[in-house]
């Protein structure tokens, strides 16, 4: 299996291209691809798939082998590599993903090589049902949560795959391994949840850490930040455009009022290239 390995702020995948579909042993290959220490080491394993309704399609398998969504990083991985290697005309561009259906991207090049990316990402999902979450409603806004004894409030937006955005005093500092596992799981989310934890420290700063569903702790999440975004709107926190600071670096995130589209840009980098005998 031919594959490069990339990243989008520290959020690392290892990206094959040229399947005709996925592989009915992606899961599998998933947890021995991405296993640091007896495989190539990744948060994810992403395939770059053709697309009948737009100029790629993406599946994302995690590290433990569920699938995901959507990804923000790797969508920018996706358009990095595309872009570079001279697979797409000009600098926009569409991508399927089975979460959050045809995304647009612009990307930003000097002499012909991916900078940045801009991705739409299309309307954040409210009502709790859909999301899901177990609480009615059209919003799911500063929520009673509890875990280990503690209490929390959490605020829950999907962008094509579900997030709980809790704040706290210090999220740089928050102890990401000891409530992250238990709120991913908690039986207020029935597929699980990816688990911000914010601290928002200007209306147009947040810094935020991540506890992905599958993953586990991250240096970044593209949606993660989206979803922290407009988190901190519906809760009166931040304007509509903000930095989401996160341990990789920084993401920058629109909540457009015109469209109600989400839009984060932020970039995507090769590591090296490859090749794994199963």
């Amino acid at each position: 299996m031919e594959f490069t390995k990339m990243h989008g702020l520290g959020n690392d995948f290892v990206i094959v291209y040229g399947e005709k579909e996925l592989p009915a042993n992606a899961a599998e290959l998933a947890v021995k691809v991405c296993d640091r220490f007896f495989g190539v080491g990744a948060d994810g394993l992403v395939y770059i798939l053709p697309s009948e309704k737009a100029n790629f399609m993406m599946r994302i398998m995690n590290s433990d082998g569920s699938e995901a969504e959507q990804c923000g990083n790797a969508i920018r991985c996706v358009a990095k590599y595309v872009y570079d290697h001279k697979m797409a005309q000009g600098e926009a561009l569409t991508i399927e993903t089975i979460g959050a259906g045809v995304q647009p991207l612009t990307i930003h090049a000097e002499n012909g090589v991916a900078q940045t990316v801009r991705v739409d990402m299309g309307a954040p999902i409210l009502e709790g049902a859909k999301i899901p979450v177990a609480v009615d409603g059209e919003q799911v806004v500063d929520q009673p949560i509890e875990a280990l004894g503690e209490s929390f409030r959490f605020t829950a937006v999907s962008m094509g795959n579900p997030h709980c955005v809790i704040y706290v005093d210090d999220a740089v500092n928050f102890d990401l391994a000891k409530w992250g596992p238990v709120l991913e799981k908690h039986p207020l989310f029935p597929k699980k949840v990816n688990v911000e934890f914010a601290t928002v420290n200007s209306r147009e700063q947040i810094d935020m850490r991540v506890w992905e569903r599958g993953a586990g702790p991250t240096l970044a999440c593209g949606t993660g930040a989206c979803a922290t975004l407009v988190s901190s709107v519906l809760n009166g926190h931040s304007d509509r455009e903000a930095t989401v600071s996160l341990k990789g670096g920084d993401l920058f995130i629109e909540w457009n009022e015109s469209d109600n589209h989400v839009y984060m840009t932020g970039p995507a980098a090769f590591v090296y290239t490859g090749s794994l005998t199963a």
